[in-house]
This record gives structure tokens, sequence and C-alpha cells, in this order.
């Protein structure tokens, strides 16, 4: 059961930034293996030229993502890495996926590819959330929303992280508010956008 928290919550982590938990988790068994020891078919994780590609890609990832147009042109583009990410940070995650990595043909035969499955739906399911969201921000504020979105996904996606490795089972708690505050998110720059497409006659009425 906390594995599969934990690898919930990592999960939706990717799918705001799919490189925080990848590094955090790598990191993490790196230098912490007692807060978090990947299975030993997972270790390339903690590899330092891995960690090091993943750090570069963060912070491609964190300015991109700032910048009005160019974050949805990135989102289509993550809409591929992010639930790769989840699915592999899932995975990782969970002792029962080791097979899945050290032995190709038990992958399919023993299951061992559902923990990378479910791992990518949920990271999938949240940046579509994100991709929803973030347009219609960027309409209703003519793209002063980016900046400040990106930035409480980025904070979001790390704590997410943590907390999926440090407290699984506040990970629920995490994210039901997540779900929450997209739902928040989505309906107020909604409206914001149809006040903006009322004309100007209407609104001073």
């Amino acid at each position: 059961m906390l594995e599969f928290l934990t690898g919930s919550g990592l999960a939706a982590a990717a799918g705001m930034n799919a490189y925080i938990p990848l590094l955090i988790v790598g990191v993490a068994n790196r230098f912490f293996p007692e807060a978090l020891a990947l299975p030993d078919g997972w270790a390339w994780i903690s590899n330092g030229w891995v960690l090091g590609i993943v750090a570069v890609l963060l912070v491609v990832e964190v300015v991109a993502d700032k910048i009005p147009a160019v974050d949805s042109i990135n989102d289509v583009v993550q809409s591929i890495v992010r639930p790769t990410a989840g699915g592999l940070v899932f995975g990782s995650s969970s002792t029962s996926s080791t097979v899945a990595v050290t032995d190709p043909a038990a992958f399919f035969s023993s299951n061992q590819w559902v923990p990378i499955a479910v791992g990518a739906a949920i990271a999938l399911a949240v940046h579509l959330g994100k991709t929803a969201i973030r347009p219609a921000a960027n309409v209703a504020t003519v793209g002063a929303a980016a900046p400040v979105l990106s930035t409480i996904e980025d904070v979001g996606a790390v704590g997410m992280s943590l907390l999926a490795i440090a407290a699984p089972l506040l990970v629920l708690l995490g994210l039901a508010l997540l779900g929450l505050l997209a739902v928040s998110l989505l309906r107020n720059a909604r409206k914001q956008r149809n006040a903006d497409l009322r004309p100007a006659t209407e609104r001073r009425g």
C-alpha cells in the first residue's frame, strides 16, 4: 500500500514536471539510501551521468515553461516525456517492478509492466489537467499567468515528490488538494476569459 502511494505521488509530480521527481528519486537513492533504496534493476536512475542529464533538462524545462506561448509548445513535447517519467518513477519505487528492467521476458509474462503503466496513466492525467488550465489562464491574463502557474507547479512537484518519499500516507491529501486547485484555477480562468469576451458596453453596465 505504501509503495503504491509513493509511486502515485511521484507519478503525479511527474505530470507537473517530468524531471523533478526523477532527480529527487535519483539523488535520494544515491546519497540517502536509507530514505529511498531502489531495486538493483533501477539503480541506473541514480547514476551520476543520468542525474547530470536530468538536471540540465530540468533547467530547460523550468525556463521554457514560464514563457507564454513557449509553455504551450513545451506541453505538447512533454505529452510523451511526462507520462514516461511517471511510469519510471512509479516503477522504480515499487520493489515488484525490479524484473521489469532486469528480465524483459518476465516483464510481460508476470505483469511487471503494470506499475509502469499505472504511473504513466497518473502522470498523463495530471499533464492533461495542466495543459487544459494553462492556455485558458494565459488567454485570460494575456500571458501573465504562465510564470506564476509554472512556479506553483514546480513547487508542487517538489512537495509531492518529497511527500511521497517521506510521508506516503499524506499523498492522498496532496492529490485531493491538487485536484481541487486544478478545478478552481480552471473555473477562474474560464470566468475571466468569458468576462473579457463580453462587449465593453455590457461590462460597463
